[in-house]
């Protein structure tokens, strides 16, 4: 059974009465420090009117990296953000991408709503490490990779922008740090390794977020949004998902970062309001591997069994079949009679993740070569591949490059 996904944004999700206290309080402190001159909500505040302090977790490591020095070097351009809705409120975290006053953060910090159907906060504030609250304006966002673009305006403000590093160069077992506000802890500091990169579920559950990167580093509710960083202190992800196995359990050393690139690639395209664009061929499918090579003598013993074939997509134009029937293996079913994708662009695939990886390295436009088998026969087909679309008419199929 598949483990419990959990987006780790909401620490706050009040309604009624409390929400608009909340939401009195905050105006009140706003109001009080003038927009920007020391609020901070309620919710760094303990019962006894102090304010928390920074919490930082520091565990040994050998090698060059050290925790200690990576916060002290890029916790300034770590930011904290409160979202109001109706009714409602959430917290998470984000970080400065430039000093024109542009913040990356989570979609689902931002939004509310169901699958790509999402709602954009009434209200987002932004406070920095000095206390400094800002009202943030939402430039866009984008709920299939859950990366949203805020902009607050600088003028008067010291802002710490953050470097961005390459998460295509990760390793698995190198270490990580993590800076977020988990629980209204705002600059706490967490520290792990790479676990894995593989696709995770995005917000719409349609599209996956390819490569993310699975991290043992502790995040939890208030740290969506916020940066992973490399040894060198450089951005590499965004904390967005925790796993667990219980619906109430916390995290259980499985987290899930957003990769940088494509955290990058969305704020690029949303600045000024722009729309994300993806590219999509328009199918389903499952893995090959030997055993169900042999149990459905199959002629190949790794690819993609075609499940589904979207009407009217890419992949239907270019003559791409689905299955035509079902098999069952072991208690577990199988597509039957549709082609099978050994290949794109002439390199050897593995399975369903490759075939998604390989699409969302191109653009809309782009005109990639599937080797299939089909009939019996292997053959190359080129497809035109689409623009994403935002709703796909097949409920029965959660994996739709």
């Amino acid at each position: 059974m598949r483990s419990k996904i959990k987006w780790v944004a909401p620490r706050l999700r009040l309604r009624g009465t409390l929400a608009s206290a909340l939401l009195g309080a905050l105006a009140a402190a706003l109001i009080a420090s003038g927009c920007g001159g020391g609020g901070g909500g309620t919710t760094t505040v303990s019962e006894s009117g102090s304010r928390t302090t920074t919490q930082v977790v520091v565990q040994s490591s050998g090698g060059s990296f050290n925790p200690a020095q990576i916060y002290k070097d890029v916790s300034p351009g770590v930011v904290t953000i409160r979202s109001i809705f109706e009714g409602s409120a959430a917290e998470g975290s984000g970080f400065v991408l430039d000093g024109s006053g542009r913040i990356v953060t989570n979609a689902h910090v931002v939004t509310d709503g169901e699958g790509g159907e999402r709602t954009e906060a009434k209200g987002v504030f932004v406070e920095f490490p000095n206390r400094n609250v800002l009202t943030a304006k939402i430039l866009g966002f984008d709920p299939f990779a859950d990366v949203a673009l805020l902009e607050v305006d600088p003028e008067g403000f010291e802002l710490h922008p953050l470097k961005l590093g390459n998460d295509a160069e990760l390793v698995v077992g190198q270490p990580v740090a993590a800076i977020g506000t988990p629980f209204g802890n705002s600059g706490s500091l967490t520290v792990g390794v790479v676990s894995a990169t593989r696709p995770i579920d995005s917000l719409t559950s349609r599209y996956d977020v390819v490569d993310a990167i699975q991290t043992d580093a502790p995040i939890t509710h208030g740290n969506s949004g916020g940066p992973l960083f490399d040894a060198r202190g450089r951005v590499i992800g965004i904390n967005a998902q925790i796993r667990s196995g219980q619906a109430q359990s916390g995290f259980e050393g499985v987290g899930f970062a957003v990769p940088i690139k494509t955290a990058a690639d969305v704020a690029s395209q949303v600045e000024n309001g722009g729309q994300v664009h993806q590219a999509y061929l328009g199918i389903s499918g499952g893995d090959i591997d030997p055993q169900i090579a042999h149990a459905l003598n199959l002629p190949v013993n790794q690819g993609v069994l075609i499940e589904r074939v979207l009407s009217g997509g890419p992949a239907d134009d270019a003559g791409i079949k689905g299955a035509t029937g079902q098999a069952t293996i072991a208690g577990q079913t199988f597509p039957v009679g549709g082609d099978i994708i050994t290949k794109v662009d002439g390199k050897t695939i593995a399975g369903m993740d490759d075939v998604v990886s390989a699409v969302n390295a191109h653009q809309p436009g782009d005109t990639i070569t599937l080797t299939i088998f089909s009939g019996g026969q292997q053959k190359d087909v080129s497809v035109k591949l689409g623009d994403r679309p935002d709703h796909v008419q097949d409920s029965n199929s959660s994996t739709l490059p």
